[in-house]
């Protein structure tokens, strides 16, 4: 999927689902990279092996674990859960983790709003849309990438340049789309 598509078919109907504080640019970028980062939204369940299949512990594009913040960290903070409360409603999604788990890996907009929500848990500002270092910082916090985590010094480098490259193609689809949004 192109990123136009991710926002037309994720992002604004998710962003639409809460409070319209949330739907900030800034919000919209980070959502966008973390996406490209992960999944470079074409992969709706993590890879692994080789040669890698579809089998992993993560699902959605923004590959979310089941007992991890996407699935059952917003479901228990309580910054957010009257919010996931109302999503899996709206979404007629039970309000367990392997309903959400399992719902999120073709369900779009509730994985996009989940991430939301995941970074709405997170006690700092929202990094500013040009910010891509604190925006890194964010996505190590909240989302704790396992390859990063675990990874060599190389693995790390990696990991951090294809985050400048994802964060710089999120920018410039925010950038040049959604004036209109906070």
């Amino acid at each position: 999927m192109t990123l136009g598509e991710i926002v037309a078919t994720a992002l604004d109907p998710a962003l639409a689902l809460l409070p319209p504080k949330m739907d900030t640019r800034e919000a919209r970028v980070m959502l966008l990279a973390i996406g490209l980062q992960e999944s470079r939204f074409i992969d709706r369940r993590q890879l692994v092996g080789s040669p890698p299949r579809p089998t992993g512990p993560a699902k959605s594009f923004w590959q979310a674990e089941q007992g991890g913040g996407m699935v059952n960290g917003v479901r228990a903070h309580a910054a957010t859960r009257d919010l996931a409360a109302q999503l899996y409603r709206a979404r007629g999604v039970a309000a367990d983790n392997a309903a959400i788990w399992n719902a999120i890996e073709h369900d779009d907009v509730l994985a996009a709003a989940l991430a939301r929500l995941l970074l709405w848990s997170d006690p700092g500002r929202l990094p500013g849309i040009g910010d891509e270092q604190g925006a890194w910082l964010l996505y190590l916090r909240t989302w704790r990438p396992g390859a990063y985590a675990r990874g060599t010094p190389e693995v790390r480098a990696a990991l951090r340049k294809k985050w400048a490259s994802n964060h710089t193609q999120a920018y410039i689809e925010i950038g040049g789309r959604n004036a209109n949004v906070a």
